[in-house]
């Protein structure tokens, strides 16, 4: 077998990135996608050739014209195939806290967001969607230690 051949047989994950950021008051920053009915932090899909950390400050841009110095990963949450899904890896890095004006400046991509909130730890965990739901309180633990958090969901 070839080289490429070989490269060609090896299995194909999804990778999506999505960055935590807190107001002052600690609450933490969520989206609204206009797409499923529940809440995600700002991210998105990682694409052919991009690194999860360039996807995630491509995707804070994109969706929040918000350009952050974004470069603590905090937790890696793998899932396994589920029906039509396949698997994949979601990359959480820690956005930082967001001054007053950066707050202001934020302008939603309207194509795929129609609101944001700032919510409290409790709000999140039942707003946001259920993978990231898991993965929250292990990317809050990262924040507290050195070192990233790896999950399976």
């Amino acid at each position: 077998m070839d080289e490429k051949t070989f490269y060609e047989t090896l299995p194909k994950k999804r990778m999506g990135t999505a960055a935590l950021f807190f107001d002052r008051g600690e609450k933490i920053l969520i989206v609204k996608p206009n797409y499923r009915p529940d809440w995600l932090f700002p991210g998105g899909i990682v694409d052919p050739d991009e690194s999860p950390l360039s996807a995630c400050k491509r995707e804070v841009l994109e969706e929040l014209g918000l350009s952050i110095p974004i470069t603590r990963l905090l937790c890696v949450d793998y899932k396994g195939q589920d029906g039509l899904k396949t698997e994949s890896l979601q990359f959480i890095f820690y956005g930082g806290v967001l001054s007053e004006e950066e707050i202001a400046s934020i302008r939603l991509q309207e194509a795929e967001l129609i609101e944001y909130r700032f919510a409290t730890y409790d709000e999140a965990r039942e707003l946001l969607s259920t993978r990231l739901t898991a993965a929250l309180p292990l990317a809050l633990k990262a924040l507290t230690q050195q070192g990233a958090i790896y999950h399976e969901f």
